[in-house]
């Protein structure tokens, strides 16, 4: 293997992203690291286990670092410092903090280690190779991780926090779309009807952002008639003072996460 390609991987904390950096390194084909996972999350840990040769459950979470050169924490913020209390990290491991909000000088001492940590923010698309993980610092072995599943994109601290902030945008959006098929609904539409077109619509508006010729701004011109019924719903839901508050709470959202 290539010297910045890591061969034993700890995650502690398997959640939702945890099952998808395993799934992505594990449904790429050729080879791939062993992966040891915390016990926490029993069922998830064992049915990743059974799913996948060389995914290991170990029997704590000091074993997960003994076994791996490279660890992921991702346990919830609230909870890291239980979660890794009294471990003993040796200062050849390489950890990456995937935990929004928790400086790494501030992990550093839970640890206890001289161990180089990175800061990463993976997404669930990288179970498909499909998303961008933002990285910082760079890290050889970490961003080549990463490059695997859809690509790193390093960057310095301050762009890290505005990144992980935008992060937080994320079931919004969900939530967005929940509305929309609660509205549908309200006027009589059969509500897996309003769900199935609502899915539909947006997937196509996924399928448009892949056209990275175009800025934002004018994917949103290019999509709008003059007077049209989209560019009446941006002026008068999404006015100036909506997109106010959104960038205040961004903003709110970012002084907590320094």
């Amino acid at each position: 293997m290539e010297e910045d390609t890591v061969q034993r991987i700890g995650i502690i904390g398997v959640g939702e992203i945890g099952r998808a950096i395993v799934e992505g390194l594990r449904n790429g084909g050729g080879a791939s690291p062993d992966v040891f996972l915390s016990p926490r999350g029993a069922r998830t840990t064992a049915e990743l286990s059974e799913r996948f040769e060389g995914v290991h459950v170990c029997a704590d979470n000091q074993e997960v670092l003994d076994r791996s050169e490279l660890v992921i924490i991702a346990v919830r913020r609230q909870d890291h410092r239980e979660a890794l209390a009294g471990l003993k990290m040796d200062d050849d491991k390489t950890v990456v903090n995937l935990m929004a909000g928790v400086a790494t000088d501030d992990l550093r001492r839970t640890l206890a280690t001289g161990a180089p940590i990175v800061r990463a923010i993976p997404l669930p698309a990288v179970r498909e190779r499909r998303s961008v993980t933002v990285t910082c610092p760079s890290h050889p072995m970490v961003d080549s991780l990463f490059d695997q599943l859809g690509g790193a994109l390093p960057v310095a601290e301050d762009a890290f926090n505005a990144f992980s902030a935008l992060t937080g945008t994320l079931t919004a959006h969900y939530a967005y779309l929940a509305t929309l098929t609660e509205w549908a609904t309200g006027h009589g539409i059969a509500a897996d009807a309003a769900d199935r077109y609502v899915r539909g619509l947006f997937q196509n508006v996924g399928r448009s952002l892949g056209d990275e010729t175009r800025p934002l701004h004018q994917l949103a011109a290019d999509h709008e008639t003059p007077k049209g019924s989209n560019e009446r719903i941006r002026t008068t839901w999404f006015d100036p003072a909506n997109a106010a508050a959104l960038k205040r709470a961004l903003d709110d959202l970012l002084a907590d996460l320094k």
